[in-house]
């Protein structure tokens, strides 16, 4: 791919706003000490990971996975943390810059003793060209940053260069599952998604998008947006 979102620069176009907040808390800083157990390092190389690391009995898992998710964004990880539970014989691969949400993500996964999720604390479009193509089943992209000025849409995550790449790590009948609370995001991503020719909506009423999945749990970002009078919007696409 050849645009800035496909590979970006360190110093590049980012979709993220700040890598830390306010002082962690002592049990979220000591949680931080196992990002190298849980943690997921980008390549030094060329060469990308090999399906056997990612799915297979010695991989990054310590055992053999039925599926490998992503979450792109996880925000303090209650929705992986969810999915990982639900579903613990998929390996979640999680994605957050924001290193306050990192730490609390991995104080829950230390006191739950939870196996099955591990992490990359930076832009996820560094270490999405590493992983093979068409190992992935499902992909969220949930409540991102909807930028709302016109001249920073260019930072939004949901990009036609994007939606290639997600076609390339989705298997044929893999999800992808996006939902925001802006309704300007909303018709952004459902435009550039609906109009990519490896994506086809799930939905089969027109006010689907209404409509969380079965297995979705809300969080408390999205309890407060309703609190707010906000909406949520909720995309699912099926890769072709």
């Amino acid at each position: 791919m050849s645009d800035q979102q496909a590979q970006p620069r360190r110093r590049g176009n980012r979709f993220y706003g700040r890598r830390h907040g306010r002082p962690l808390r002592a049990g979220r800083a000591q949680a931080l000490t196992t990002l190298p157990e849980y943690g997921l390092p980008l390549p030094t190389g060329e060469a990308g990971f090999s399906v056997e690391e990612l799915t297979g009995a010695d991989g990054i898992f310590g055992r053999e996975i039925d599926d490998l998710w992503l979450e792109i964004g996880f925000g303090n990880g209650e929705h992986t943390l969810h999915i990982a539970e639900t579903y613990p014989d998929v390996g979640i691969l999680g994605f957050e810059p924001f290193m306050n949400g990192v730490a609390a993500l991995l104080n829950h996964v230390r006191q739950r003793d939870i196996n099955n999720i591990r992490v990359f604390s930076d832009d996820a479009r560094l270490l999405l060209p590493f992983i093979p193509q068409g190992i992935v089943g499902r992909i969220y992209v949930q409540f991102p940053d909807p930028w709302p000025k016109t001249r920073h849409h260019r930072r939004r995550f949901i990009q036609t260069s994007m939606l290639d790449r997600f076609a390339t790590l989705l298997r044929p009948g893999g999800e992808l599952r996006l939902a925001t609370d802006d309704p300007g995001l909303a018709d952004w991503m459902m435009e550039k998604t609906w109009r990519h020719s490896a994506f086809i909506w799930q939905a089969t009423k027109a006010d689907g998008w209404r409509i969380p999945p079965e297995d979705w749990t809300p969080t408390r970002y999205y309890q407060k947006a309703v609190a707010q009078g906000r909406t949520g919007y909720f995309m699912n696409f099926t890769r072709t």
